[in-house]
């Protein structure tokens, strides 16, 4: 590992070098230096703005020569320009752009300090305040990506899932699943914290996150050790908007649609140091219809061959709520408090139609059954939380105490309803319930405080206590009408509790050195102990208790023009969720049962990363390659049981390798029109380290997708904008899942002084349904289904603002409790869900 950072260091030292060799060669020492400097600050605090973006606009032509990027200090130096006319812009977000006065350089006059530039903060409530232009989607900072989901408009209507699609370096399938470069294994946050919200599921949970809430989406592909060890492939923390202002407001915000409609309702309240906020919004799917057809070659114990062919039609609603309250104080100028409570709602339920079994052997059909099968997927969960944050002279200094106590509550039934022979009426049914409830408290302690030279010093400690529980039993019924009878059978009834406590500690250092070099380590400990138990029977659930070790490393070096190169090292851990550990067998589909298996250990992955970050005449963009290894990797074993049904469990054999690049730009080709998009590959391998040809597996190959994003902003308070999103096929150990792609357009009319807006959007519009193909092969098993789902969507959005705020006060920085180390996944019919830490 030493010699890997040896290595980095040189390599970015090598490259500093060169380039500054190059320029050397390139000069003429006896022509006059071009330079224009200075330093950004915030006005009434004179506090600098970092990473705010400078651009040298030649006034005859109107073009950006050359551009640069505030360091921490504020400070900037463009070059490379000549003789000429120019006027210096600045523009960051929250801020108006500031625009120097026009600047004639000569060989006389080729170097201008332009001294100390105040940016004013954006009241963008005051009527009186036209925005003209756009600020930028994306923004790369030392340690993370950002996307400023509040500028795209195609998102009115829709949800968090579809903010992600449009996120670089993340891919989001059909069912909302989420991957970063890869790996589904990540860390999701609301807000800096961990919620009951994402914690349950996070496919389900962004899906009640309306868009018109999220302020922005920061990846984080390498965490500091600050961060829970928890996520292989990163942090992703989604913020939702907030206010510093005064005042009181209210906005209605509400979207109908062919296949969904939501209504939101948010209001703000704030007068001298304290401040309330009150919100609440439903969500509603409804006619999402869909198919599946399956087909499986099953080789059996005796060495025979039989081919299964399953059919149905599907049909989906959903309804999404969530409803939270927020409180303020400000004790003072160095004490702060603040305190909320949410509540979330979910009801989903999944029917499938006349799902047709087709047995045959040698072509010959010998067994043939149709059923209807009814899932229901219903929760609810509570989250309170409570931060206080002290400040202190020395600007930087920060001490916070926070604390989370959540509760989810979920059910996770299925209903199957077997036809007799004749199709006409039902022979009889099989009710599987699955009832759970997850508990976890957390208190966290964090201190941070600058030291001699830049540097800065984190350190803290931080303590889970989780407690999940889920009761499931199977009935049989006779015909339409029987009762139903419990099974007396403690492998299908039982009750199963999960304890997990998790305590950690971590210190973090960063610091500036050789003028242009940032360095940001730190060293993370967590123990962890679990305990398990099956009420009602002795089955085995003895867990080990385990500590490790998690460090991290970030390496960056500034170059000119703005430029960055960035390197970077960290060491993650994946703790299965319940989805994995539920003992509950999963039979919605009687011919391909799941299990859990409570044994499961945690997987280990290091992350390596060197990326590359380039200015071009005011347009960003970014290189990052990667390499990901995994080991102790959670990866499903598939068996086949009698009556050729196939069994799934899960266990730690997996090794993951993944070699990636992504490469992403921001383009602003005017005032009125910009261009955004992204490209992300990567080559997977896959190996379970199994030597009984029976069951040992391996896969590779290349995985890419991409998104483009395009805005116009027309005459009279209208914009259009379109998107899209495609993902080629995955690799999976055992096979492939296919590629897929969504698009959009939206059209936008703001009104009465921008109070309000109305707008048509349209989804997918030329796709009638989505064809997915996915492929499962082992030594036994031969699987290709056919997935398809009518996506088309037409919807009509509606949004407006009651009451005017000022902007009041300095911002401040509002922490919490943030966990994030579950490894989702698995059947996704647990009983409880484990929160991610």
């Amino acid at each position: 590992m030493k010699n890997l950072f040896q290595l980095l260091f040189l390599v970015t030292l090598a490259l500093s070098v060169t380039t500054q060799r190059v320029s050397a060669q390139n000069s003429e020492p006896e022509k006059p230096i071009y330079k224009i400097s200075g330093k950004i600050t915030e006005k009434g605090t004179g506090d600098p703005v970092p990473y705010a973006a400078v651009s040298l606009v030649e006034i005859e032509s109107g073009t950006n020569l050359a551009g640069a990027v505030a360091g921490f200090d504020g400070e900037f130096v463009i070059s490379n320009f000549g003789n000429g006319k120019y006027q210096v812009v600045i523009s960051f977000l929250g801020f108006e752009n500031l625009k120097s006065e026009i600047l004639t350089v000569t060989e006389t006059n080729s170097t201008i300090n332009l001294g100390t530039l105040a940016l004013v903060q954006d009241a963008v409530a005051l009527q009186e305040v036209t925005v003209m232009g756009q600020r930028d989607l994306i923004e790369e900072k030392v340690d993370r990506t950002i996307y400023n989901a509040e500028n795209d408009k195609t998102l009115v209507g829709g949800d968090a899932t579809d903010v992600l699609r449009r996120v670089p370096m993340l891919s989001v399938d059909l069912d909302g699943n989420v991957s970063m470069r890869g790996s589904s294994s990540i860390l999701v946050l609301l807000n800096g914290k961990q919620s009951a919200i994402v914690a349950t599921n996070v496919a389900e949970a962004l899906k009640q996150i309306p868009a018109e809430e999220i302020k922005s989406i920061e990846v984080i592909t390498s965490p500091s050790a600050k961060y829970d060890a928890e996520g292989t492939g990163g942090v992703i923390n989604i913020i939702t908007k907030k206010n510093n202002l005064v005042g009181a407001s209210l906005n209605i915000n509400s979207s109908v649609g062919y296949r969904g409609s939501n209504l939101g309702i948010n209001a703000s309240l704030k007068q001298n140091k304290m401040s309330w906020t009150l919100g609440g919004f439903g969500r509603a799917g409804y006619n999402i219809l869909g198919f599946f057809e399956n087909e499986q070659y099953i080789t059996n114990s005796n060495g025979s061959q039989v081919r299964v062919n399953q059919n149905a039609d599907t049909r989906n609603q959903m309804m999404f709520g969530r409803y939270n309250f927020g409180w303020d104080y400000e004790i003072n100028k160095y004490n702060f408090m603040t305190a909320s409570v949410s509540f979330g709602l979910r009801n989903m339920k999944n029917l499938q139609d006349g799902l047709s079994t087709e047995t045959f052997a040698e072509e010959l059909l010998i067994n043939s059954t149709l059923m209807d099968v009814n899932v229901a997927n219903l929760s609810n969960n509570i989250d309170v939380n409570y931060n206080y944050t002290k400040t202190y002279e020395k600007k930087g200094k920060e001490f916070s105490v926070s604390g989370l106590y959540s509760q989810g509550n979920l059910t996770n039934d299925f209903i199957n309803s077997l036809y007799d022979n004749s199709f006409e009426t039902i022979a009889s049914r099989v009710k599987n319930l699955n009832q759970g409830i997850n508990r976890e408290f957390t208190v966290q302690l964090d201190y941070v405080t600058p030291l001699a030279n830049g540097q800065i010093l984190e350190y803290g400690a931080k303590n889970i206590l989780r407690k999940a529980e889920s009761d499931f039993a199977y009935f049989t019924a006779e015909g339409p009408d029987g009762e139903f009878v419990e099974v007396d059978d403690v492998i299908f009834s039982n009750e199963f509790t999960y304890d997990q406590n998790v305590t950690a500690g971590y210190v973090s250092y960063m610091t500036n050195f050789l003028k242009n070099y940032t360095f940001k380590g730190g060293m993370r400990y967590e123990y962890t102990s679990i305990s398990a138990d099956f009420k009602n029977s002795d089955l085995p659930a003895d867990i080990p208790s385990f500590g490790v070790w998690v460090p991290s490393v970030n390496l960056s070096r500034k170059l000119e023009k703005g430029n960055m190169i960035k390197a970077a090292y960290n060491r993650r851990v994946q703790r299965p969720s319940l989805n994995f550990l539920n003992p509950n067998i999963n039979a919605a589909n009687p011919r391909q049962i799941t299990q859990g298996n409570p044994l499961l250990e945690p997987e280990m992955t290091d992350n390596y990363e060197v990326s590359y970050s380039t200015f071009v005449k005011g347009s960003m963009i970014n290189f990052t390659s990667f390499f990901r290894n995994t080991s102790g990797s959670i990866q499903p074993i598939r068996s086949v049981l009698e009556d050729d049904i196939i069994f799934t469990t899960f266990e730690n054999i997996g090794q993951e390798k993944a070699y990636g690049l992504s490469i992403f730009s921001n383009i602003n080709l005017s005032g009125k029109f910009s261009l955004n998009g992204s490209v992300d590959g990567y080559y997977a391998r896959l190996d379970n380290g199994i030597e009984d040809p029976l069951y040992a597996a391996s896969n590779d190959g290349f995985v890419l997708s991409g998104r483009l994003f395009a805005n116009y902003t027309l005459p009279k308070d209208w914009q259009i904008q379109g998107f899209t999103f495609a993902r080629g096929r995955r690799v999976e150990l055992q096979g492939t899942s296919g590629g897929f792609g969504v698009y959009g357009l939206n059209f936008n009319k703001q009104f009465n002084e921008k109070r309000g807006s109305i707008g048509f959007g349209a989804e997918n519009f030329f796709t009638k349904v989505f064809i997915i193909e996915n492929e499962l092969y082992t030594p036994t098993i031969m699987q290709k289904s056919t997935v398809g789902l009518k996506n088309m969507n037409f919807k009509i959005n509606f949004n407006y603002r009651i009451g005017k705020l000022s902007v009041d006060g300095p911002r401040r920085k509002k922490r919490g409790v943030s966990n994030d180390d579950l490894k989702e996944g698995g059947d996704g019919n647990s009983g409880a869900i484990i929160n991610n830490n």
